[in-house]
């Protein structure tokens, strides 16, 4: 029996090719709550065309989603977004986008596996969405810094008073971020590798 294969087999795309010098892979996830922008980011950064698991927002959400703040939003990641970004010759950034639902949180367990560090996306006209996102990374140990995204109606707020209200401690950063900006999401990523790197050769003081 002959078969007929409607779609030619194609080959990885250029940009889809890792360079050979390529030596350290680093998995990070974009976390912070509903509608914060975190599909955004992976979207704006990646250098690969991103992998993303946005469905229709329908009535069965009615209820269940809070989406004050974000009524306008008609989509939702509801497992997942993937996005790459190679920083220099040696060292590429697997980005992880999870959902903002709590619904969906169970699948932070293996979106979690491996990864070294997060980038926690806040929105400063709904600051009380991050707290339970934080607390989740500190019950598992993961290190963080805080992005506060851009949004045309949200109040600004000085560093001080952000790090107060969400109970960050000192060390940890709190930069601005637009996650529709290929640059201004990639240096968030960059200050979070910076931090990682701070914790890895920072000693601790003796008791």
């Amino acid at each position: 029996m002959d078969y007929r294969i409607s779609e030619p087999v194609v080959g990885p795309r250029g940009e889809d090719v890792l360079p050979a010098s390529v030596s350290t892979a680093v998995k990070v996830v974009i976390v912070g709550g509903f509608g914060v922008g975190k599909t955004t980011l992976v979207g704006s950064v990646s250098e690969i065309r991103p992998l993303t698991t946005e469905e229709i927002m329908t009535q069965a959400g009615a209820g269940v989603d809070d989406i004050a703040g974000v009524e306008r939003k008609s989509e939702t990641t509801v497992a997942m977004d993937f996005g790459r970004i190679t920083l220099n010759d040696r060292l590429v950034l697997y980005v992880f986008g999870t959902p903002g639902q709590q619904r969906f949180w169970f699948l932070w367990n293996g979106l979690f596996e491996g990864a070294l560090g997060a980038v926690v996306l806040v929105d400063t006209r709904r600051l009380e969405d991050s707290f339970d996102v934080m607390g989740r990374l500190e019950e598992r140990g993961v290190p963080f810094i805080v992005a506060v995204n851009a949004f045309p109606d949200a109040p600004s707020y000085p560093v001080s008073e952000l790090r107060q209200a969400l109970d960050i401690p000192t060390e940890v950063p709190v930069i601005d971020c637009d996650a529709r900006e290929r640059g201004s999401s990639r240096d968030g990523l960059l200050t979070l590798m910076r931090y990682l790197h701070t914790l890895t050769t920072t000693t601790p003081e003796p008791r």
